[in-house]
């Protein structure tokens, strides 16, 4: 990292103590992901907690934060027992589930239960992370940077973290992993201490009409009905180290773990989430806004709605097909949603002009002062023009990033690859090779063909300036049917008989000379080299907007950080975070509010006896009967609620809390009205959808038979009967 002003060094030198001197604070109450540090300056004893902060995170004895970890699938999970059970989602299991599926067995749909420790089943590859420690080492990092800028400043920069991750390993316990990360263009630099547990077992996970009841209609949606919950169990060797799968390993003793309360919710209630949020943009520039909302989201979302509907047919007519892609369509499915909602909720907010009349205030904060203009005179304008210069080629560089993809074209991806290898004189080794055949034997014909026309579609459809001129002549410059026509023409000698479609026939191109290769595939090689070219471009320009971008966006945060007099949280990034906030409904539109808390009996109203919308019987006789095993209230089940905590992707599984520090639900969801949070905030619109606990301990027991789990649990307010 480099400055780009003279007058920023300056600046810096002093920006971390006074940074100290301004108040702890979000944009909004319910804002903010905050650092585990940070907790202690919230106003939390204002808004209901009854436990002390120092019980919520303390580096020094055990604490919440304690039993809170990150799964290795990207979602959170927490310890709910003396010997290591986890709670967590059912959907951040479910590729495991999907995985351990085969000869007639589907785990994914009918769901997974051990009847005891001995019969919990290997989750191979999956591991759980505890944050042990969390420290700001801004300071630190940043300790005699003084006069510097530019290359000397990233060197120093990187020098002190270098030494500080070094010396900090050094006194860490055997096991753990120190890990100095920079946030938000370089404006907050913390030091993470983990470890990991590699023995990881499935316990408990409800079926699908259960664990995701409502499949993609009513993904992040409100009202909800998922019982989105599975039980895991962390295993260590028998000397309390972590270690790998091993019959003789033993339950793993938690540092701490979380009691569950079945005392009842209100609206308006104190809750509390700790979680690992994967990833915001919050502060950053109109420009940036502007790409995502009109550009990238917009792509994105065709680009994975053709993915989703080639898989889909690609499983229509044939069921080992059909299970072994489900988990994929379902990641790829929340994704689409996710980012469909993004652009509505950008939409409906105005976002975009908000952030242009916040710059214009800053803008004339800025000018209003001699020594701000000195700090940060130019930096909108700089911002501005590294922006129109990165997005003049943006969506053709879109395009060009996203495809070919190994993941969704995995021919077209190694074909780019071996064209590439052999004009670079690259060899094939051996680990290669392994990947291709393996690539291209698991391919989908079908999607890849679907995709590819996609690909070459949006090709034609770039601006006039954007146009890439090798593929216009290809193409003839043809628009409408005649250029499908031509583009599907191509496709089809591509991928037809004579073309290079088997893995053998890939490997074999990475030997052939230039020459060779231009006479076996004239129209690849002319296709593929305008696609390395484009693509080799989109990558330089990436490296040196960051490289000027990074440096401006420091500068634009330290400007709003002064101007509002705050010290603000930091973007999150898959580490610990903590938010706060309270139960509550919403209204999305005029003369329609939405309370905070469905029951089973309206999961029984929404069945139609078809997926993902199909009941299982025995629920119904479970309501009729008013079986609770004393979870119930009144004439049901709770099943979900509602709260404005500030969450995002990643925070999948996370334990929600109530003022005594007690679990109380799992949070599994957004509402699609509260979408674009990535980006934004909105505290009228924004939700977090949990699973109420009491759902969880109803349909462990009285549906899944697996009471033995409920015996090694901590309720508060536990029934005195034998749970089986």
């Amino acid at each position: 990292m480099s400055f780009m002003r003279k007058n920023l060094t300056a600046f810096t030198v002093a920006f971390a103590i006074v940074l100290n001197m301004f108040p702890l604070v979000g944009v909004r109450a319910d804002e903010g992901m905050y650092t585990p540090d940070q907790i202690a300056k919230l106003p939390l004893r204002q808004r209901g907690l009854r436990i002390d902060p120092s019980d919520l995170y303390n580096p020094n004895a055990p604490s919440i934060s304690d039993a809170v970890v990150r799964l290795s699938s990207g979602c959170t999970a927490e310890f709910v027992s003396a010997k290591g059970l986890i709670l967590t989602n059912h959907h951040c299991v479910f590729g495991a589930l999907v995985d351990a599926s085969g000869n007639g067995v589907d785990y994914g749909k009918d769901g997974y239960k051990a009847d005891s420790m001995e019969k919990e089943m290997p989750v191979p590859g999956f591991s759980v992370f505890i944050t042990k420690r969390v420290v700001d080492v801004t300071d630190k990092v940043r300790a005699g940077s003084e006069g510097l800028k530019g290359a000397e400043l990233a060197a120093k920069l990187r020098s002190n973290t270098e030494a500080l991750t070094k010396s900090e390993q050094e006194k860490a316990p055997e096991g753990s992993t120190i890990r100095i990360q920079s946030m938000n263009s370089g404006f907050f630099h913390y030091l993470f201490e983990t470890t990991e547990i590699k023995d990881i077992r499935m316990v408990y996970a409800p079926p699908k009409n259960i664990g995701y009841f409502g499949g993609d209609p009513d993904n992040f949606e409100w009202t909800r009905h998922s019982g989105d919950f599975a039980f895991l169990r962390a295993y260590v060797g028998a000397d309390g180290k972590a270690a790998t799968y091993a019959k003789e390993n033993v339950a793993y003793s938690p540092k701490k773990f979380l009691a569950l309360s079945t005392e009842g919710l209100k609206e308006n209630d104190f809750a509390m989430i700790f979680g690992y949020p994967g990833g915001t943009t919050r502060y950053r520039e109109t420009q940036f806004i502007d790409y995502m909302q009109n550009v990238q989201f917009p792509f994105l979302v065709k680009y994975l709605t053709t993915f989703i509907d080639g898989l889909v047919k690609a499983g229509e007519n044939d069921e080992e097909k059909r299970i072994g892609l489900q988990d994929q369509i379902f990641s790829l499915g929340n994704v689409q949603k996710l980012y469909t909602g993004n652009i509505e909720s950008m939409r409906r907010a105005d976002i975009l002009k908000r952030k242009i009349t916040d710059e214009k205030k800053l803008a004339e904060w800025i000018a209003a002062d001699p020594v701000r203009s000195a700090k940060y005179g130019t930096v909108l304008a700089d911002i501005a023009k590294a922006s129109a210069d990165f997005y003049e080629v943006g969506t053709r560089d879109r395009v060009i990033r996203t495809l070919p993809n190994p993941a969704s074209t995995p021919l077209l991806a190694w074909l780019y690859d071996a064209v590439n290898s052999v004009n670079q004189g690259a060899k094939l080794d051996d680990n290669k090779k392994a990947q291709i055949t393996r690539a291209i034997g698991a391919r989908e014909v079908g999607v890849e063909d679907d995709l590819a026309r996609f690909f070459l579609k949006s090709l034609a459809e770039l601006p006039g300036k954007e146009k890439i001129e090798t593929v216009e002549f290809m193409f003839g410059g043809k628009t409408g049917q005649a250029r499908r026509d031509a583009e599907a023409a191509f496709l089809s000698r591509l991928f037809g008989p004579d073309g290079p479609t088997s893995a053998e026939k890939v490997i074999a191109i990475y030997g052939m000379s230039q020459k060779e290769l231009k006479a076996r595939y004239p129209e690849l090689v002319v296709f593929m080299e305008a696609m390395i070219e484009a693509r080799t471009g989109a990558s330089s320009r990436l490296a040196a907007y960051n490289q000027k971008i990074d440096e401006l966006r420091l500068l634009f945060q330290q400007a709003n950080a002064e101007m509002r007099g705050v010290r603000p949280y930091p973007d999150a990034n898959s580490t610990l975070r903590f938010t706060f906030g309270n139960i509550k409904g919403y209204s999305r539109r005029e003369a329609e509010f939405f309370t905070p808390f469905t029951t089973l009996k309206g999961k029984l109203a929404k069945d139609t006896g078809v997926v993902p919308f199909d009941v299982p019987a025995k629920l119904y006789d479970l309501q009729a009967r008013k079986d609770f095993g004393g979870w119930g209230l009144g004439d049901s089940v709770p099943l979900a609620f509602l709260t404005d905590n500030d969450i995002i992707g990643g925070n999948s599984g996370s334990p929600v809390l109530n003022a005594n520090g007690d679990q109380i639900g799992i949070a599994f969801d957004s509402n699609y009205e509260g979408l674009g949070n990535d980006i934004f905030f909105n505290p009228a619109l924004n939700r977090t959808i949990s699973v109420d606990i009491r759902y969880v301990l109803f349909i462990t027991e009285k549906f899944g038979g697996a009471g033995w789990i409920l015996d090694e649990l901590v309720i508060k307010k536990p029934r005195p009967l034998r749970r089986r």
